[in-house]
């Protein structure tokens, strides 16, 4: 079991948690991810490590509370236990000199963004951010971004903060402004991250996307996380999950990502009764604070 020894919401719905997992955070990339279990009886769901201590033994994810699991996950809090962390799992990004470096994070896209955003600074690249949201309440890991990058551009796609657009409303326009861009990392929804490629595909910029389908076991024996790049079946979980943005097949990755998603929503509504009590409390708890 792996004690969580923060909890915090960034977000709503979007929930930070500092989990002791000392071997994991000791070997950890940017750009790999953990496959974690709540409970005896629960799915096994794939997270991206945001960050990492190897001093204090603990690696840290932020989730968002989608469906069953996520949301039952982010009703725990400090003390908490979570049955089972296994990781780091997946290819870590591949990071060198490219010159500028665009990334870009769409929700919590912005968490999986972050620690390879920090390595391309690491490797001493120029770094842009574009960090989006519905809303500024949605805009997370602003601060920590500006930390590491050399520009960082909020976006909201109601004009409450920051530029009022998609990301790539932000991207399109360093680039009609003659912004010599050499690579961009896009992480978030799926439409967004297609949206991305199609933007950088006519300007030849090298551009990456991680794919998170659906995932059982992290290490390539189930087939769940299947997907199709440059015309071939790979597997997300073990070849990935960083892939080249325009050789994906973005209209088969979704097809697949709806495959459960009538016995999602089912799953999903013997939780909700529940769920709405404990999140308020936990929300207000956290307010009073």
């Amino acid at each position: 079991m792996n004690k969580i020894v923060e909890a915090r919401f960034l977000a709503p719905e979007v929930k930070l948690f500092r989990i002791e997992a000392p071997k994991i955070a000791e070997k950890r990339k940017a750009g790999q991810f953990i496959i974690l279990r709540v409970h005896e009886k629960g799915e096994r769901i794939p997270i991206t490590i945001a960050d990492s201590n190897p001093a204090d033994g603990t690696i840290t994810i932020i989730v968002q509370g989608v469906g069953k699991t996520t949301r039952l996950l982010n009703t725990l809090n400090a003390g908490d236990f979570i049955l089972d962390v296994v990781g780091p799992l997946g290819k870590p990004s591949h990071i060198e000199h490219f010159g500028t470096a665009v990334s870009i994070g769409g929700g919590v896209g912005t968490a999986i963004a972050y620690p390879t955003a920090k390595a391309l600074k690491d490797a001493g690249n120029y770094v842009i951010s574009i960090i989006g949201g519905r809303s500024k309440d949605y805009v997370i890991l602003e601060n920590e971004m500006k930390q590491i990058a050399d520009e960082v551009y909020p976006t909201t796609d109601d004009g409450s903060y920051g530029f009022h657009g998609f990301v790539t409303d932000k991207l399109q326009q360093l680039i009609d402004e003659g912004r010599k861009i050499d690579f961009v990392l896009a992480i978030g929804p799926i439409p967004m991250m297609e949206a991305v490629a199609k933007v950088t595909k006519p300007h030849n910029i090298k551009t990456v996307v991680s794919l998170n389908p659906i995932m059982v076991d992290g290490t390539g024996m189930c087939g769940g996380c299947r997907v199709v790049v440059d015309g071939k079946a790979v597997f997300a979980c073990v070849d990935g999950p960083e892939f080249d943005a325009h050789a994906v097949d973005f209209d088969i990755l979704k097809q697949r990502n709806r495959v459960y998603r009538s016995e999602e929503e089912i799953s999903l509504r013997d939780l909700e009764c529940n769920y709405d009590k404990m999140f308020n409390e936990e929300l207000k708890k956290q307010k009073e604070q």
